[in-house]
């Protein structure tokens, strides 16, 4: 299991530039890692930009800034970056208070420790 820490952004509209917020935690499994990677293969291989995957918020222990608050829902966006096209995820949902976008900075799926 890998312990994250991440900083957050949050956008109460969709032309409202994002807001810091403090840092978000949760845990990666060993499946969540493999399914990061499974959908990094599925985009190389399907030239395709990016994907959904689903996130287990059993398993996530997310904890969110107490500015932000609790998340109505929560996904890893998956998506291929830089010049090699490396793949590369981050946290994404919805604030269960009014609905805002909620996202975390980005990693590299490469960089996860197996």
């Amino acid at each position: 299991m890998s312990a994250m820490t991440l900083e957050g952004w949050c956008k109460l509209t969709a032309d409202q530039k994002p807001i810091p917020v403090t840092d978000v935690h949760f845990y990666l499994t060993d499946d969540d890692r493999l399914h990061l990677e499974q959908a990094e293969l599925y985009l190389q291989e399907n030239d395709q930009k990016e994907i959904m995957v689903d996130a287990n918020l059993n398993t996530l222990a997310l904890r969110m800034p107490e500015d932000c608050g609790p998340l109505a829902d929560c996904m890893f966006r998956v998506y291929l970056g830089g010049a090699e096209h490396r793949g590369q995820f981050h946290l994404v949902g919805h604030r269960a208070s009014d609905g805002s976008l909620f996202y975390s900075n980005a990693v590299l799926i490469d960089q996860l420790i197996s």
